[in-house]
Formats: C-alpha cells, sequence, structure tokens
C-alpha cells in the first residue's frame, strides 16, 4: 500500500513538473501572444533625459494574435475633449492636444527567438510617418504577467523607449 502511495505521488509529481517545463518550453511568440496593457512608456534623450510621452498613467494596450497581427494604441491619461461633440469638426488645439496624446497602428510582426527581438511592420498608423516601416524592439523581459520592450529608437533622434505592459485577465 505505501509503495501504491510513494508511486501515485511520484507520478502526480512528475505530471506537475512536466506541466510547468512544457510552459516554460513555448516559444517568445507563443508567449508574447495575447492582449497586453499599457503601463508605462519611458523616453531616454541621448543627453539621459528622461520623460513619459503619454504621461505617468497612460491608458492603452497592445494585441498579438498567434498568426502574427498586431494592434496597439497608446492614450495619455487625459485627452482633450472636442467641446463641439463632433469629432470631424474639432478646433486646432484640440486636434493637437488629441495628437500628442494618442498614438494607434497595426499591422503585423515577426519575432526572432535567438536575439530575443521583435519586429512591427506597421500596416497603417495615426503617425503617417510609420506607415510601412519596421521598427525592431528587444524583449527584455516576457513572463506570463509582465512584457517589457524597449524600442531602441524613437522617432527624431529622441533617444530609446522603454515600454511595460500587463497581460490582461
Amino acid at each position: 500500500m505505501k509503495r501504491t502511495i510513494v508511486a501515485a505521488c511520484a507520478l502526480a509529481f512528475a505530471a506537475l513538473s512536466g506541466g510547468g517545463a512544457s510552459a516554460q518550453g513555448k516559444s517568445l511568440k507563443e508567449r508574447l501572444a495575447g492582449t497586453w496593457h499599457f503601463v508605462i512608456a519611458e523616453v531616454t534623450a541621448p543627453d539621459g533625459t528622461k520623460s513619459f510621452p503619454f504621461g505617468p498613467k497612460p491608458r492603452g494596450m497592445v494585441i498579438f494574435t498567434p498568426e502574427g497581427d498586431f494592434m496597439q494604441i497608446h492614450i495619455v491619461a487625459e485627452v482633450p475633449k472636442i467641446a463641439n461633440g463632433n469629432r470631424l469638426n474639432a478646433s486646432p488645439e484640440e486636434y493637437a492636444g488629441i495628437m500628442r496624446g494618442t498614438i494607434a497602428q497595426f499591422g503585423t510582426y515577426t519575432v526572432d527567438e535567438e536575439k530575443k527581438q521583435f519586429t512591427m511592420k506597421f500596416t497603417a498608423s495615426t503617425f503617417p510617418n510609420w506607415e510601412g516601416v519596421s521598427q525592431t524592439r528587444s524583449i527584455d523581459k516576457l513572463t506570463d504577467d509582465e512584457f517589457i520592450n524597449t524600442n531602441p529608437q524613437v522617432g527624431a533622434g529622441r533617444g530609446s523607449a522603454y515600454n511595460l505592459y500587463k497581460r490582461a485577465r
């Protein structure tokens, strides 16, 4: 009887351990797939100065599909409201505030497992200069709950951007 209990416990332990090992055996692309909530973007300028282009409490998300598509949106906590209620007829100041405080894009992505990088190719973006452009970013941390990447070259020579996301539940 004791041997049966010990054998059953050993089998259960092996099964549980194997399940954890197989989860860790997933590719970066498999682990990246899903919905991630935007927590912070921190840009470090060439002179070392840090800035937060979407403020200290931004909103947004990025979604990576297993098939290689992505959608990303980043929004400052307080986007200006349009006084007249018509998004097609805002004031120049309202449009400028909205443009400064948001970015959205979608396209395809690939993952380089060896280099621990992913490349996003923008099909369209609210920053039209990025349409058709590819950006390669490092995967600095990727757990079940947290994803950190670095864009080494933010546009216009502004430096590098550290981006933190938490997995949606």
